[in-house]
């Protein structure tokens, strides 16, 4: 099998996700009330006579993260295979699953954050179905988001529920007012902060910036992640088993980053907190460009239905290569599932992972589909109609954000350090000091 071209990096809402980072979720609300202990129908002696199964499906978020016309789809598809779904808010479905694991009595499939899969891959919660891949996928139909969840040693212990990945949103009103030329995909972080330099003005003649020209995020996923490896820095090495804060690289991505607020480049966290967020400050027209998750598409859709604005990759690193975080969140099967309830669950995975219902996907929004022509059905009449940032900069750069089975936790170490370096209480040179004493004492317990 093809190494993962996701090892760089592979939620939805988690996405959101955002979940590391700040975006949020679409999605069609179950129709009358919770889709549990549905049965599908006959479709034809064919199916009628395949081999009866049964199958539990669960649904953090419920369908407010899952297309239920996916669901639906794949019941209509599957008459033998007797379906129920469970489905739950996000955080009451993580917390109860816990258990759910411990007994034994957890749903044969569900999803959740894909470092949250890649632990479960190392407890042997998650079932390994780099073979059921093997068997019945033509991997040349996917992007290489498919193995977002393989683990170091091979192992796959699920598929995405979607990909979530960041591109440079601007307002084409912003920079046409002021003369500036549009973004492209051919710039560096240098073009683009010499831009937000000159898109960030007084407008009332008060003495203080009311509008700026890039937003910087304290999140992982659209903040201190690329920022760290804008230098040709690292967060993780490669085996993901020691921390490269202090590598002087690292450091000098942190410092930009830190300093964007102190240049006038970007707004505060006062600000943030004034004006609704990162993303509306940009849809209110108070911020030129941010780096913007595909899963806020829909938000800005739905709030600023009219605002003029599109997206190119993320710029080229001082370093000069480009490199695009993106989110997922993953399906996994339950390790002590039935053998039956295991076979019938990859079935549930491959109508998943099919172009018909990556296309269903792909019209919601939501996420970015995996199926490579499914790609094809994203809405281009629709702002962002250069979509393609986010597909093409998967292509051609697109990395997780250095997961691994303690992902959570040296994550969790590691924020609040960087919240003190952005709003000032730290030197970058303090925090990267104690980021990586803190990092690398998580990674040593879980290695």
């Amino acid at each position: 099998m093809k190494k993962s071209l996701l090892v760089l990096a592979s939620s939805m809402l988690a996405l959101s996700i955002t979940a590391c980072g700040n975006s949020g979720n679409s999605g069609d609300k179950p129709e009358g009330g919770k889709n549990t202990g549905q049965v599908s129908g006959n479709q034809g002696d064919s199916n009628a006579k395949e081999k009866e199964m049964e199958l539990k499906i669960g649904l953090p978020g419920s369908y407010d993260v899952t297309k239920k016309e996916i669901i639906d789809g794949f019941i209509a598809k599957h008459p033998n295979i007797k379906t129920t779904v469970v489905e739950a808010p996000w955080g009451d479905f993580t917390k109860k699953v816990q258990t759910e694991i411990a007994g034994g009595t957890a749903p044969d499939i569900w999803f959740q954050e894909n470092a949250v899969i890649l632990g479960y891959g190392a407890r042997g919660v998650a079932e390994d179905i780099s073979e059921y891949i093997k068997r019945d996928l033509n991997e040349d139909d996917y992007i290489s988001g498919l193995f977002a969840a393989q683990a170091s040693d091979g192992k796959v212990y699920g598929v995405p529920h979607g990909i979530n990945p960041i591109a440079l949103a601007y307002n084409k009103k912003m920079f046409e007012d002021a003369g500036i030329p549009l973004p492209t995909k051919d710039w560096t972080y240098e073009d683009m902060l010499n831009a937000a330099k000159k898109l960030s003005k007084d407008t009332d003649g008060d003495g203080k910036l009311d509008q700026y020209g890039f937003g910087a995020s304290q999140s992982i996923t659209t903040g201190w992640y690329p920022w760290t490896r804008v230098k040709g820095g690292h967060v993780l090495d490669e085996t993901k088993t020691k921390a490269m804060f202090d590598d002087p690289k690292s450091l000098e991505g942190i410092k930009i980053w830190a300093n964007l607020i102190k240049d006038g480049i970007s707004p505060d966290s006062d600000f943030y907190g004034a004006n609704g967020g990162d993303w509306k400050a940009f849809a209110s027209g108070k911020m030129a460009m941010f780096f913007m998750q595909y899963s806020v598409i829909p938000l800005i859709h739905n709030e600023f239905p009219d605002l003029d604005f599109d997206t190119v990759e993320i710029p080229k690193g001082f370093d000069g290569n480009r490199l695009v975080p993106m989110v997922t969140n993953s399906w996994l099967i339950f390790s002590k599932a039935k053998p039956d309830a295991k076979e019938a669950a990859w079935e549930f995975m491959k109508y998943y992972l099919s172009e018909e219902a990556q296309t269903i996907l792909a019209k919601s929004g939501a996420a970015l589909p995996i199926h490579k022509k499914a790609m094809d059905q994203l809405d281009l009449t629709t702002n962002p109609k250069n979509k393609a940032a986010y597909s093409d900069g998967i292509a051609e750069s697109g990395v997780t954000l250095d997961e691994n089975p303690s992902w959570n936790e040296w994550r969790l170490a590691a924020q609040p350090i960087f919240n003190d370096i952005f709003i000032g209480k730290l030197t970058p040179e303090e925090g990267v000091k104690q980021m990586q004493e803190k990092v690398q004492s998580v990674l040593d317990e879980n290695n």
